[in-house]
C-alpha cells in the first residue's frame, strides 16, 4: 500500500499561496492593508499552476506508460513575482528506450504548451493597449515569435508609444511559453537534453557543451539570466545517461514528436525575457 504524498500536498498548498499572493502584488494590492482582497491573485495563480502541472503530470504518466519510476511533481514556492520557481518530477529508475526517451521528455513541454496557447489567447482578450510614457523604471517583457502573433492576432499592434498591460492569465500564458522554452533547451538532462540524446546518442554532451558556450553569449549581448543558466547547466553536468536498450530504433512518430519539440522551442524562445524599460 502506497504511502499518501503528503510532502507532495504541502509544497502544492505553499505554491498555490505563494502564486496567490503574487497575483495579487501584481495587482497593486497591498495584502497586509487589504488581505481580502487576495482572491484577485487566482486568476494568474490558477492559469499558471494549471500549465505546470499539466506539464508535470504529462511527464509523470508517460513515465507510467513506459514503466519507468518517477515521483509525483514537486511544486517550488519561491518569493518572486510569479510565486514559484517552477515544478519537477525525479525519475527513479532509468529509461529503457529512446522512444520512451522522447514520450517522456516531449510530453511535458508539448502539454504545458498547448495550454500556454489557451491562456494567452484567453488573457489577451482582457488586456488592454496602454501608454508608455511614463513607463520609466517598468521591468517589461520581450516577446517571442508566438507570443507576437497571438497577440497581434487577438489585441492588434499598439501604436507608438503604446504597449499591451498583460491581463494575469495572459501573464502566466506568457510565463509558460518561456518555462517550455527553458525546458526544451538542449543541454543536458533538460526536457530537450533527452530528446537530442534520442537522436544523438553520445553526441549530445559536444551539441550540449557548445549551446552552453552560445547561452553564455546571449548572457552578455541580451539577458544576464542567460548566462546564470549556462553556469547551472555546465555545474549540474551536462552528461546524459545512457538508455538500457539504445538499438531500438526511433519510429517516424517519435521523430516528429521530436521535431514539434523543436518548433515549439523556436517559436518560444525569447532571447531577452526581462528588460528594465
Amino acid at each position: 500500500m502506497k504511502k499518501f504524498p503528503y510532502l507532495h500536498l504541502i509544497f502544492f498548498i505553499l505554491t498555490f499561496f505563494s502564486t496567490l499572493i503574487a497575483g495579487a502584488l501584481q495587482k497593486g494590492i497591498n495584502i497586509i492593508e487589504e488581505p481580502l482582497r487576495i482572491h484577485e491573485g487566482l486568476p494568474f495563480s490558477l492559469t499558471l499552476l494549471t500549465i505546470l502541472m499539466s506539464h508535470e503530470l504529462s511527464h509523470y504518466f508517460s513515465s507510467r506508460m513506459h514503466h519507468t519510476q518517477a515521483t509525483l511533481p514537486f511544486f517550488i514556492p519561491a518569493p518572486s513575482i510569479i510565486g514559484t520557481f517552477g515544478a519537477f518530477i525525479k525519475m527513479k529508475s532509468p529509461i529503457e528506450t529512446r522512444k520512451a526517451l522522447i514520450d517522456i521528455g516531449a510530453s511535458g513541454p508539448i502539454a504545458g504548451f498547448i495550454v500556454s496557447v489557451f491562456a494567452s489567447v484567453i488573457g489577451l482578450s482582457y488586456s488592454a493597449i496602454v501608454p508608455t510614457h511614463d513607463s520609466t523604471g517598468i521591468l517589461a517583457l520581450g516577446d517571442s515569435i508566438l507570443f507576437t502573433i497571438i497577440s497581434r492576432a487577438v489585441i492588434g499592434t499598439p501604436p507608438a508609444s503604446h504597449d499591451i498591460f498583460l491581463h494575469p492569465v495572459a501573464f502566466a500564458g506568457w510565463i509558460g511559453f518561456f518555462v517550455t522554452s527553458l525546458n526544451l533547451l538542449p543541454i543536458g538532462q533538460l526536457d530537450g537534453g533527452h530528446i537530442l540524446y534520442a537522436f544523438l546518442g553520445e553526441r549530445h554532451r559536444a551539441v550540449s557543451m557548445v549551446l552552453v558556450v552560445l547561452l553564455s553569449i546571449l548572457g552578455l549581448f541580451f539577458w544576464e539570466g542567460w548566462a546564470v543558466w549556462a553556469l547551472l547547466m555546465f555545474l549540474l553536468g551536462l552528461k546524459h545517461p545512457p538508455v538500457i536498450y539504445w538499438e531500438t530504433p526511433l519510429d517516424r512518430r517519435r521523430q516528429l514528436i521530436g521535431y514539434t519539440a523543436l518548433i515549439i522551442f523556436i517559436l518560444t524562445f525569447t532571447p531577452t525575457p526581462f528588460k528594465l524599460m
